[in-house]
């Protein structure tokens, strides 16, 4: 069973953290939504809290298979100041791993360099990327290598489906496009 890290960070974007941790444990790939606060009961930009399953200190990354970011301005600019959060997304793409981000995420790879081809972020979100040369596509995801971008809420149900591609190969993608009634 392939394992994924869900960081949940303060001003997370509700649609996107929930869709991907459903989308992802339909497909039976092992979640763990991780706070990277001081507390596991997280607000989100609207106003939902959702507790965490543990704190980031808790894990050892080497024993994850991937990450997936959700956006939310706030919750990227609190991604953007965990340095552990931050050396645990290096480590994970130094050992290829699946990497994830929607929305205004994709800013928390460009701020590590990751981005290494034309991506997918919230519009506008580009202009607030320092590091890549690479440009904002208008659809709703793209993956390049192990790396996955999305635009924002309403395509965060085909990232999710994107990330069970990456993860457990086609079958299980084309059976997890079945259920959720995407065919």
């Amino acid at each position: 069973m392939k394992k994924v890290i869900v960081p949940i960070a303060q001003g997370f974007e509700e649609i996107e953290l929930v869709t991907i941790v459903d989308v992802l444990r339909r497909a039976e790939v092992d979640v763990r939504l991780v706070s990277i606060s001081q507390e596991l009961f997280v607000q989100g930009a609207h106003n939902v809290a959702i507790k965490a399953d543990c704190f980031l200190s808790e894990i050892n990354v080497k024993n994850f298979d991937g990450i997936a970011l959700h956006g939310g301005m706030e919750g990227m600019q609190n991604m953007c100041n965990s340095s552990g959060l931050l050396l645990a997304i290096e480590e994970l793409n130094f050992a290829q791993k699946a990497i994830g981000a929607i929305c205004a995420a994709p800013i928390v790879l460009d701020t590590l360099n990751l981005l290494q081809s034309d991506f997918c972020c919230y519009p506008g979100c580009e202009k607030m990327m320092k590091n890549t040369l690479f440009q904002r596509l208008d659809q709703p995801f793209k993956t390049y290598e192990n790396i996955t971008t999305a635009t924002g809420p309403a395509f965060a149900m085909l990232f999710a489906v994107e990330l069970v591609r990456m993860l457990e190969g086609d079958e299980a993608f084309m059976q997890i496009k079945k259920e959720l009634l995407l065919d």
